[in-house]
């Protein structure tokens, strides 16, 4: 098992910076944003709270989520809430729990698959459908189930994920209907990871599995994109009022009772805050969606400016860029044929730091990239915080500076001898 194809891409852009070298650091999917004063403020309250807490979490931030999910039309108790030291490892401990083998969506985020790896599970990679992003399509995915299963193999979960990361794309109802559908068809448990799902950028209903297939899903949120707090790590899991919810939600308790025994109390703390929506924190997320729409819709027009293919973003932070249409151009002059060269060309000789999409489940063939913005968010927290305020962050002078360098290398590296 290697490091997270993410983390590394932030450490290796972290060593080239510290050797002075210049780096446009489009890799890394942190909010970038500065943490607001009253989050800051209820840590450091809670600082002096160093024992142990209860393995599932405290009451008041278990209600805080219930009321968090309620709110957003999922009808939820505390007593169907586990917290856990961000997302990830509450994923990880789900997956193990329900058993078997996962079928992942492809292209997905990079921790799906390995994790079910580090369980010895080879996943199951299903593709989305057509222009959309993060669910498995329903009819590809009953056919690989019932093929795994003929031929003696056990999937039993199916991993969905509301916005997308990497493509920044989020399913329609009609394809999360259809997952749910085929999901209680095959008896699978869904895990639906909406860590994104504040971070929508258009008004409208929100395609949650847990609204159509409430007896089977799991879901999952962590404060670590909505408010920009990925280093406190800090994460809840809602698991289905149902006999199944409730089995797995003591399994995956005596999995947290042993691997991290109980969630930091400072920031339990600070999310029972978070989690209750006071009107301070609304406005800020009212505030992030418009910063990270700006970005992103702006970066991905440089993107398919420079002639690449490229859905419109609609949530998260992200850009999924498609080269093809320029592969012969860059295989003549780079001897690019794979994702993973462009991402190299990119970095050593432009400075521009991204991810190819095969380390998301693409094939090694696609010269499909995964693109994170908020790299050009500002190098101080003055300046993230004056692009978090702007009503129009694309004019904040940073930040046009760094898509127009974009579009600029874009060119060059694009360019016909």
């Amino acid at each position: 098992m290697t490091v997270s194809a993410t983390l590394a891409a932030s450490e290796t852009i972290a060593a080239r910076r510290a050797a002075g070298e210049e780096v446009l650091a489009l890799a890394f999917g942190e909010a970038g944003i500065p943490v607001h004063p009253l989050l800051g403020q209820r840590l450091a309250r809670a600082a002096g709270q160093t024992s142990y807490g209860p393995v599932a979490g405290i009451r008041p931030a278990r209600e805080a989520a219930a009321g968090y999910w309620t709110r957003r039309g999922l009808t939820t108790g505390s007593e169907q809430v586990l917290l856990g030291p961000g997302s990830k490892p509450l994923l990880f401990a789900v997956l193990h729990a329900v058993g078997g083998e996962a079928i992942v969506p492809s292209p997905a985020w990079v921790s799906y698959a390995a994790q079910a790896e580090l369980m010895g599970r080879t996943p199951i990679r299903v593709p989305v459908p057509a222009g959309e992003g993060g669910v498995p399509e329903a009819e590809a995915l009953d056919a690989a189930v019932r093929g795994a299963r003929a031929e003696g193999r056990e999937p039993r979960i199916v991993v969905a994920t509301l916005p997308d990361n990497p493509t920044g794309r989020i399913a329609s109802e009609g394809s999360v209907k259809a997952l749910c559908e085929a999901a209680r068809e095959l008896d699978l448990v869904i895990v639906a990871d909406e860590i994104y799902r504040d971070l929508v950028f258009e008004d409208g209903p929100f395609p949650s599995p847990a609204a159509w297939a409430p007896e089977r899903t799991v879901t999952t949120t962590a404060l670590s994109k909505n408010y920009a707090l990925g280093g406190w790590r800090i994460g809840a899991a809602r698991f289905p009022g149902s006999p199944l919810g409730e089995s797995l939600r003591e399994t995956v308790r005596g999995t947290a009772s042993e691997v991290w025994s109980s969630t930091p109390m400072p920031m339990q703390h600070a999310a029972a805050y978070a989690w209750s929506d006071p009107v301070e924190l609304v406005d800020r997320l009212v505030s992030s969606r418009r910063l990270h729409g700006a970005v992103t819709r702006g970066a991905a027009e440089v993107f398919a400016e420079a002639g690449c293919e490229v859905d419109p973003p609609q949530g998260g932070f992200y850009v999924w860029p498609d080269f093809e249409p320029l592969r012969g151009r860059l295989e003549e002059r780079w001897s690019v044929r794979t994702g993973a060269e462009l991402a190299r060309v990119l970095l050593d000789e432009f400075g521009v730091g991204v991810l190819p999409g095969s380390a998301f489940g693409a094939e090694e063939s696609s010269l499909r990239l995964r693109v994170a913005v908020p790299g050009v968010y500002g190098s101080s927290d003055s300046e993230r915080l004056a692009a978090l305020v702007s009503t129009d962050p694309l004019e904040m002078p940073w930040i046009a500076d760094a898509l127009g360098a974009l579009g600029s290398k874009l060119a060059a590296l694009t360019a016909t001898r």
